[in-house]
């Protein structure tokens, strides 16, 4: 196992990415090209390598070209990092405004829970859509406490008219097989498990529609309508659900101190990063060491 990570890692600091999406793959112009930046290696640490060489049966060749893939979607996507860090805070603001994603404690094994809230949609069906839950997924990374590297993903169908501004609307199956094929590829072995509570009936269609494009080690994370308070405890549970927190969104508390903490966080393993000595390969548990 060691063996095959330390070849990963070589393979990758000697790898030059297209840093421009604009450009074809094919170009050979060695301007295209860019190396890794400083928080692309801190990305690429010990765990990250593992959770692509498992998820990819311990085949080295499609771990490589699997991460290299993620590398250049990440960039593409202005998730990477340095100049590659365009889906900032600003551009997905106007698509929380209702609180339809909240990150907001931990279940029984430590996993920040992000909560996805069909009812309170406020936009229409956008990429910025897309943009927000992925936005949302990288800070509920930056939200994993030292040991821990996976997410509790709790989705609730209720409506609530209180917050609801946009009629929600089922997505289009494309859609789902897009935002599907994001989070498998491109975040493998981050979810540790899914509740969907309150589902109707078009929505436990369009569930059966997209079940067969779930991958089997996913399907076995997955719960459908079992309370919430069976896997949060009730201290990190609000009290609709049955937990014993008074918790209602409030946008303007919410947001800007959401933000603020994610990026301390984020600031704070960059600090340890260089402590380390920089490079491909360190352990997320010395990267997240005060965090």
């Amino acid at each position: 196992m060691r063996l095959i990570s330390q070849l990963l890692t070589k393979y990758l600091l000697t790898h030059r990415l297209i840093a421009n999406s604009n450009r074809k793959k094919h170009d050979k112009d060695i301007a295209c090209f860019k190396a890794l930046n400083e928080e692309e290696k801190a990305w690429l640490s010990r765990q990250c390598l593992l959770r692509y060489l498992r998820a990819c049966d311990w085949k080295l060749e499609d771990a490589k070209k699997r991460i290299v893939n993620s590398l250049a979607w990440r960039r593409e996507f202005g998730v990477a990092g340095g100049e590659f860090n365009s889906l900032t805070a600003d551009v997905v603001k106007e698509e929380n405004e209702t609180g339809k994603q909240e990150i907001f404690g931990y279940d029984t094994e430590s996993r920040p829970c992000l909560y996805l809230f069909n009812g309170r949609q406020n936009t229409k069906t956008s990429f910025r859509q897309i943009q927000h839950l992925i936005y949302m997924l990288e800070k509920a990374i930056d939200y994993m406490p030292r040991g821990q590297d996976k997410l509790c993903l709790c989705v609730d169908f209720k409506k609530y008219p209180e917050f609801c501004t946009y009629e929600s609307k089922v997505p289009a199956i494309s859609v789902g097989k897009q935002v599907l094929g994001i989070l498998q590829y491109h975040y493998p072995e981050r979810l540790g498990r899914a509740l969907f509570v309150n589902i109707p009936l078009i929505v436990w269609t369009f569930l059966k529609l997209c079940w067969p494009f779930v991958d089997n080690f996913t399907k076995q994370k997955v719960k459908f309508d079992e309370p919430f308070k069976l896997f949060i405890d009730p201290s990190q549970l609000a009290v609709n659900y049955g937990g014993d927190v008074n918790f209602v969104y409030d946008h303007d508390a919410y947001w800007d101190d959401f933000v603020k903490i994610a990026d301390q966080k984020r600031a704070k393993m960059m600090e340890n990063y260089k402590k380390l000595g920089g490079g491909i390969g360190l352990s997320e548990t010395d990267l997240k060491e005060g965090i």
